[in-house]
């Protein structure tokens, strides 16, 4: 079961401030979400932190071009949900979590497994922005992998707008408001 409810992803879409169809929107959050899911196959990660994170990543952003402080307003607002109940985690994994947004924009490539499967499943959707990820700047073998980078590339080029959109979420994207 995923860690992210329905009540979760409204209330976060409820406050998100960009258009939901932007670059950094949900078809961004979504391609995230499977980038982190098969990573966290793959390494071991915790699959809960990769979750979240694909969500609250970005889900403060004042604009669609350069916002260095976005990414610890989304850990701000992983926090404030936290604390509302809207979801529950132990204080180890918050903590993760909220280092993995707060720190997801550095450029580093060490750290705590988890964390670092979060950017880089980030990171894997980074050519949305005409920016071709570098092996180098992914922080797991198996992000590293080439078979994944291309498929990863290949849907962020494409700007696909994956099946879990609505399955998972229950959003169909085309009835929701572009502003």
């Amino acid at each position: 079961m995923s860690a992210i409810s329905k009540r979760l992803i409204d209330a976060i879409i409820a406050q998100y401030p960009q258009p939901l169809q932007g670059r950094h929107g949900l078809a961004h959050w979504a391609r995230v979400l499977e980038n982190g899911r098969i990573l966290a196959d793959r390494t071991g990660a915790d699959l809960t932190v990769v979750e979240l994170f694909a969500i609250f990543h970005d889900a403060r952003r004042e604009n669609e071009s350069i916002d260095p402080k976005h990414g610890a307003r989304g850990a701000q607002l992983a926090r404030q949900f936290h604390n509302q109940g809207i979801f529950t985690l132990d204080e180890k994994r918050l903590t993760l979590l909220t280092q993995a947004c707060e720190t997801h924009t550095d450029g580093t490539i060490s750290g705590d497994l988890s964390v670092r499967v979060c950017w880089d499943a980030d990171r894997l959707d980074l050519l949305r922005a005409g920016i071709q990820p570098a092996q180098g700047l992914l922080c797991t073998g198996a992000a590293r992998d080439s078979e994944l980078m291309a498929w990863a590339s290949d849907r962020s080029e494409a700007n696909v707008r994956p099946e879990l959109i609505e399955s998972e979420w229950g959003i169909v994207l085309d009835e929701v408001q572009t502003s």
